[in-house]
């Protein structure tokens, strides 16, 4: 494994948190940002470039996910691609008894808006995890009722890397004849994906998770499968998601995932494994009373999570920072709320460990030097932390 080049003065180890931009794909966006480029949905000339650059941008996003370009919705964002799986689902099954399961560690975007249909009278199973934050398919078998309208179940935790036994789950709910949401964020491109082949009903997908621009995502739906618009106007997006486009973020959004997928076959997810367990390695190692919160074979191949006792998360990513080195303590959408992370507690974090998570994720851009430079610089700063700590445990 090839280890070169100088310590770098700034490591950028966020990328689930946000993936900059390849300037391949600025590149591409930058004519419909400059140029005069048409309304996708006007008569003229200019309105009928605008839809093919729209079409083609849908087909790349559909390759990526592994479905039909006719089911791919445009919109804001993964939250909302989310938003619109789940309450269209349900809004579309209609009043009455429904029932939805979903499980304890996914993003907060779904279990919100899973628990807001519990106001529309609906019940909802959140299923618990393994100590790895894996669903048992067994679980999601036994929850199954006659009036479960949909199931959603990440295909891996963005905040522990956990990917979870999809195949398993699918083949229970199409059997059940009931429809399965699988949120892409963090899988797309980095793990074997293919919604049609395995029997994935409703995506989630992210612009910025795959280096395209932030503000864009899409939902694909698989075709005859039908949910209910949750902005409604003039019809765009087949009359799922009105609104006017925004092109040259979604065809930014198609090169990345043109990108992503070329990328994944020709074997990054396999270079960033390496440069992960270099990490997980060599930090356990070094730290004393430092876990891996996750599984250790079943992750994410960019994902690196931790657990600490001695030191507060917060304290240490701010010494990181100050030494150049960009990481988070998991989601940062869960961030914003101040509260404990939920993907923790599920996994039976204690308390203590729960104060020291860090959450290093690494991107196209990451090398073997600035793992290392991690390396180094992260025991010093965690032993003087925990040194400090120790007169006010006495």
């Amino acid at each position: 494994m090839e280890r070169g080049g100088a310590a770098p003065d700034r490591v950028y180890f966020d990328y689930a948190g946000f993936a900059p931009v390849d300037p391949r794909v600025l590149a591409v966006m930058r004519p419909f940002l400059e140029a005069g480029i048409g309304n996708p949905s006007a008569p003229h000339s200019l309105g009928s470039e605008a839809r093919e650059s729209l079409e083609a941008a849908r087909a790349k996003v559909a390759r990526l996910v592994g479905g039909s370009g006719t089911g791919v919705i445009f919109t804001s964002g993964a939250t909302e691609a989310n938003n619109l799986a789940i309450r269209g689902v349900a809004m579309r099954a209609g009043a009455g008894a429904r029932h939805v399961i979903t499980s304890a560690v996914e993003h907060i975007s779904v279990l919100n808006a899973c628990r807001d249909l519990e106001k529309t009278g609906a019940a909802v199973t959140v299923l618990p995890v393994d100590g790895e934050g894996r669903v048992s398919p067994d679980e999601v078998r036994r929850a199954l009722r006659p009036e479960t309208i949909f199931v959603s179940i990440g295909a891996a935790c963005t905040e522990i890397g956990t990917m979870q036994p999809l195949t398993d789950i699918a083949r229970i709910t199409r059997a059940a004849g009931v429809p399965l949401h699988v949120d892409g964020v963090g899988a797309l491109g980095r793990m074997p994906f293919a919604a049609a082949a395995m029997g994935f009903d409703l995506v989630t997908v992210s612009s910025n998770d795959l280096y395209g621009p932030p503000g864009a995502g899409a939902l694909w739906v698989r075709p005859g499968l039908k949910i209910s618009p949750q902005i409604l106007g003039g019809g765009q997006e087949g009359g799922y998601r009105s609104g006017t486009e925004n092109l040259p973020a979604l065809v930014g959004l198609g090169v990345a995932a043109e990108l992503m997928r070329a990328e994944a076959a020709h074997g990054e997810p396999t270079r960033l494994a390496a440069l992960r367990d270099h990490l997980v390695d060599t930090v356990l190692a070094s730290l004393p009373e430092c876990r891996l919160t996750g599984s250790r074979l079943g992750r994410l191949p960019h994902h690196v999570s931790l657990v600490l006792r001695g030191a507060k998360a917060d304290s240490v990513l701010l010494d990181l920072d100050l030494c150049g080195v960009a990481a988070s303590s998991g989601s940062a959408c869960a961030q914003r709320t101040g509260t404990p992370s939920h993907v923790l507690r599920a996994i039976g974090c204690a308390p203590q460990e729960m104060e020291g998570s860090l959450c290093f994720t690494m991107g196209r851009w990451s090398t073997m030097a600035e793992v290392d430079a991690v390396i180094e610089r992260l025991p010093p700063i965690v032993a003087r932390l925990r040194s400090l700590a120790l007169p006010a445990q006495r």
